[in-house]
């Protein structure tokens, strides 16, 4: 039966992962997720795509909302969580064309980011109803946090045995090692599927939980990151994607999902996934097309 074995968080977008035991569900997704990003002097989100050693940036939350950020170098700085209710500016952001308004961290931040980090500013985004889901995958009032598009992303541990067995085949001789989870930069790992089974999932519950799963994950470089030292290790896993798990018009890995409300439940966390909770698929689909929607 399936499981859930993996759980991921990235408190500032495109920075290092926590791996928590457990982890709260709000309608934006996991709890603390992608609330913070670095933008450039435009407002656009800045990612690894750009600065691959953003991976190396290790962040800690605290309970009052304060974030610490800590460089491979040691240096260190605690970040008071910015918001419109305490009169902190708003500044405009850009994630994918969407623009919206984010919270600006203290000007002691900013001169930390410039210095350790690079020409970047650091905003919150302190209400997370700003910014919606693509009205083309998501119904009306559905949210997302600063994630590229989608409140969660999953991924399943089967496929990703069956990519590293295509990349040895296509790649005899080359010696390299089996690409790691932490490439794909999941939310959720699922244990316990055939290869590429997520691919034809329509709607699943994890524990006690359900979630519209609504588009294939088209990859990107960053793919191609080590994710512990930030270096761009050539042109896997996308070159053996696009060959073999091409989904609209992109090399693909993984599902994203929005999560459903709970009947009877009104507030933000609609409630908690753990390892090893079951995973149910309650709707499947037709295998998403190689090419465009039509």
């Amino acid at each position: 039966m399936p499981q859930l074995t993996g759980l991921h968080v990235y408190p500032v977008k495109s920075t290092h992962r926590l791996s928590p035991d457990s982890a709260r569900v709000e309608p934006w997704g996991l709890a603390g997720d992608r609330r913070w990003m670095l933008v450039d002097a435009t407002g656009r989100f800045v990612s690894q795509r750009e600065q691959p050693s953003l991976g190396q940036l290790r962040t800690l939350p605290a309970e009052d909302g304060t974030l610490t950020l800590r460089t491979p170098d040691g240096g260190i700085v605690d970040v008071p969580a910015p918001s419109a209710a305490r009169g902190d500016r708003l500044a405009e952001v850009e994630v994918w064309g969407t623009r919206f308004r984010a919270a600006e961290a203290d000007d002691k931040t900013q001169a930390w980011i410039a210095e350790n980090v690079g020409d970047f500013r650091l905003v919150h985004l302190d209400d997370p109803r700003r910014r919606p889901v693509d009205p083309a995958w998501a119904g009306p009032g559905e949210s997302v946090s600063t994630a590229d598009g989608f409140p969660l992303l999953l991924t399943a541990t089967a496929s990703l045995t069956r990519l590293n067995e295509l990349i040895a085949a296509e790649n005899p001789g080359d010696g390299g090692q089996d690409l790691p989870m932490t490439r794909f930069r999941p939310n959720l790992v699922v244990d316990g599927t055939e290869a590429w089974e997520e691919d034809t999932w329509r709607r699943i519950r994890i524990g006690e939980l359900t979630f519209k799963v609504v588009k294939p994950c088209g990859r990107c470089v960053v793919t191609t990151t080590d994710q512990e030292t930030g270096v761009r290790t050539g042109k896997e896993p996308l070159r053996t994607l696009a060959r073999h798990n091409r989904l609209l018009q992109k090399a693909s890995f993984g599902q994203n999902l929005i999560p459903e409300r709970p009947e009877g439940v009104t507030g933000d966390v609609l409630g908690t996934l753990r390892l090893g909770d079951r995973v149910t698929v309650l709707e499947t689909g037709p295998r998403w097309p190689a090419g465009a929607l039509t």
